[in-house]
C-alpha cells in the first residue's frame, strides 16, 4: 500500500526524534506528505495567575507549554529536513493520544506513526500510553516504531 499523508507525533525527545526519521524516510520513499504534531496541556489558570505574578509576562509561553510543543515542532521539522524531506508541522492543547487521533481524523491521514516509548514495564496497564491508545482507535494505519 502506498502512503500519501503520513503523520507523527513529537514530544522532542530522542525516542520521538527516531520516530520522525523513520516516518521521514518512508514519506520520501512514497512520494508522501509529512505531517508533525506535539500536544500539550494547560495548567490550571489559577497557578499560571500566580507564576505570571511570581515571574512576569514573558514566561507565560514556558509556563504553559506552548513553547515546548513549539520547540518540539521545530526540532521535528530540522530532523525530517535532515532526511530530505519537509514536514508540515503544528502543535496542539490537549492529551497526547486523543490529539493525534483527532488529526488523524481531520488531515485524512493514511498512516500515523509513533514510538513505542511508553509501552513497557506495568505503568502502561494503569495509566495507558499513546501508543497504546492511538494503536487501538486511529482511523488509519497505526506504525509503531521501536525507538527505546
Amino acid at each position: 500500500m502506498a502512503y500519501k499523508r503520513i503523520l507523527v507525533g513529537t514530544d522532542g525527545s530522542a525516542t520521538a526524534e527516531a520516530a520522525i526519521r523513520h516516518a521521514a524516510n518512508l514519506a520520501k520513499q512514497m512520494g508522501a506528505d509529512l505531517h508533525l504534531i506535539s500536544a500539550y496541556s494547560l495548567p490550571d489558570p489559577k497557578q499560571v495567575s500566580r507564576w505570571v505574578q511570581e515571574a512576569g509576562q514573558e514566561f507565560v509561553g514556558l509556563i504553559t507549554g506552548t513553547t515546548s510543543a513549539e520547540a518540539a515542532v521545530d526540532k521535528g521539522q530540522r530532523t525530517a529536513k535532515e532526511e530530505g524531506v519537509e514536514a508540515i508541522a503544528r502543535f496542539e492543547e490537549g492529551d497526547a493520544g486523543e490529539v493525534l487521533i483527532n488529526a488523524a481524523e481531520r488531515e485524512n491521514i493514511d498512516l500515523l506513526i509513533v514510538g513505542n516509548k511508553g509501552m513497557t514495564g506495568a505503568k502502561r496497564f494503569l495509566l495507558g500510553s499513546v501508543p497504546h491508545k492511538v494503536s487501538h482507535h486511529a482511523p488509519c494505519d497505526v506504525l509503531i516504531v521501536h525507538t527505546t
